[in-house]
């Protein structure tokens, strides 16, 4: 129903602004204000925030539960004209996930759907009509959008909509309804690998990794499990979907890829400067789709000079291939040296011991900023300050000594948004409260 009402909304010639179940009325209202949202199509299990956005709100009018929707669709005429909408009309609104303060309102044209799957499906993914295509991301999440609606439908393929998508749900589903093409987040790939026996998953030809960075570690563990090469690749909400990525015969293990065709990418310094391969900087990047925000100053920082302005930290190699490094707000400055947190997690789900990991800067009186780990361990892992020890000598190993975690807490879960992404910032905070003293669940490094 919410694929159907989707597609109608935009053949009506409005514009479509889909929302995750879990978001409640306060969030809800800030999108409905934001984007001056009348009308609003629901599940009907759902309706309950809704009535609250709407009676804290001067512009959500009228809500129709999918029931109620339903009815109306039986009863109205059988031939409907597409509203005569322009290619460069906005029909699109993406609000970005996982931020905080006042949300982001990306605007997408009409055509932009379908330079998504021109570009990336087209050229990268390469479906056909015989496809049948399954992952975790919401619809709202325009990872989603593309890979659970506008790819299979653009070549005719069928898609496998799942109400219920987390790792547990996924293998079963995949063994279900024998989809040949994944897509959901890295951590979710690691999750399904020791649960792979249990289950019938290879109908899988391709599998697409996104939504955040893929640590080798990963790639390697579900190559090793599967045969399959998890196909990485950096989209964002503001430029709709994926821009940098590789098909399966050129992919290179820990390597983001290649600017999807059509697209072109760079990595410039702080001024704006081209820099040179092998040195990090900011990622820019310009092609088909790109950044426009709804009533937002932040605008000028995200395009400047015509290219997208990301927020993460690449390195390009003289091959042309782009390397991840960080968000630019997860490096971490530790006694003058630039350490990549998503780096340093890398190393640590390396160790077999790691079910996950999550590494942010903590407040230090000497050295500015400390590696802080906080990771969960598989099921079967005892804790002890002798394994705290193990890590970091562990990644001492993997990656340059300076850095490892000079903190490690062990902790039950790591926070995420509903898309799945780690939610660095939660645990930044975390880590300059927990600077002020220890706490129960930090194992302290010996010098």
């Amino acid at each position: 129903t919410m694929v159907a009402a989707y597609l109608a909304v935009i053949k009506a010639g409005g514009i479509v602004v889909a929302t995750m179940p879990l978001l409640r009325a306060r969030e809800l209202g800030q999108i409905v204000d934001k984007a001056e949202i009348a009308l609003a199509l629901c599940d009907d299990r759902l309706t309950d925030e809704l009535t609250k956005t709407a009676g804290a709100s001067r512009f959500l009018k009228r809500i129709v539960p999918f029931s109620e929707l339903k009815a109306l669709a039986a009863a109205a005429p059988a031939d409907f004209t597409a509203v005569d909408t322009a290619r460069d009309d906005v029909c699109l609104f993406g609000f970005t996930s996982g931020t905080t303060g006042e949300p982001k309102c990306t605007m997408h044209f009409h055509r932009d759907l379908l330079a998504i799957c021109d570009a990336y499906s087209r050229n990268v993914l390469r479906p056909t009509a015989e496809d049948r295509f399954i992952g975790s991301p919401p619809l709202a999440f325009t990872f989603g959008l593309g890979g659970l609606v506008l790819f299979p439908f653009r070549v005719g393929a069928s898609t496998v909509l799942l109400e219920k998508a987390s790792p547990g749900d996924l293998l079963p589903a995949i063994a279900t309804y024998k989809p040949t093409i994944c897509f959901t987040a890295p951590t979710a790939y690691r999750a399904m690998i020791p649960n792979l026996r249990e289950h019938d998953w290879r109908s899988l030809r391709k599998c697409v990794s996104a939504g955040e960075a893929l640590p080798k570690a990963t790639f390697d563990a579900w190559h090793e499990a599967t045969g399959l090469k998890l196909m990485d690749g950096i989209g964002a909400t503001e430029m709709l979907h994926i821009f940098i990525s590789a098909p399966e015969e050129a992919i290179r293990p820990g390597a983001t890829g290649m600017p999807v065709p059509g697209y072109e990418a760079k990595v410039i310094g702080a001024n704006g400067e081209d820099l040179p391969p092998g040195t990090p900087g900011r990622l820019a990047v310009r092609g088909p789709t790109g950044c426009r925000y709804l009533a937002d100053e932040r605008q000028r920082r995200y395009v400047i000079d015509g290219w997208n302005i990301t927020g993460d930290t690449y390195v390009a190699d003289a091959d042309g291939y782009f390397w991840y490094q960080a968000r630019n707000d997860d490096m971490i400055v530790s006694a003058g040296y630039n350490i990549a947190g998503p780096e340093v997690e890398a190393a640590l789900l390396a160790h077999p011991t790691i079910a996950e990991a999550g590494v942010v800067g903590q407040p230090d009186p000497e050295r500015g900023m400390i590696v802080k780990a906080y990771v969960v361990v598989k099921p079967d892992v005892t804790v002890t300050p002798a394994l705290t020890v193990e890590l970091q000598a562990f990644v001492k190993n993997e990656i340059a000594p300076y850095k490892y975690p000079r903190d490690i807490a062990f902790v039950p879960s790591l926070p995420r948004t509903e898309t799945g992404k780690l939610q660095r910032f939660a645990l930044r905070e975390r880590a300059a409260r927990e600077a002020a003293g220890p706490s129960d669940d930090t194992a302290k490094a010996a010098e």
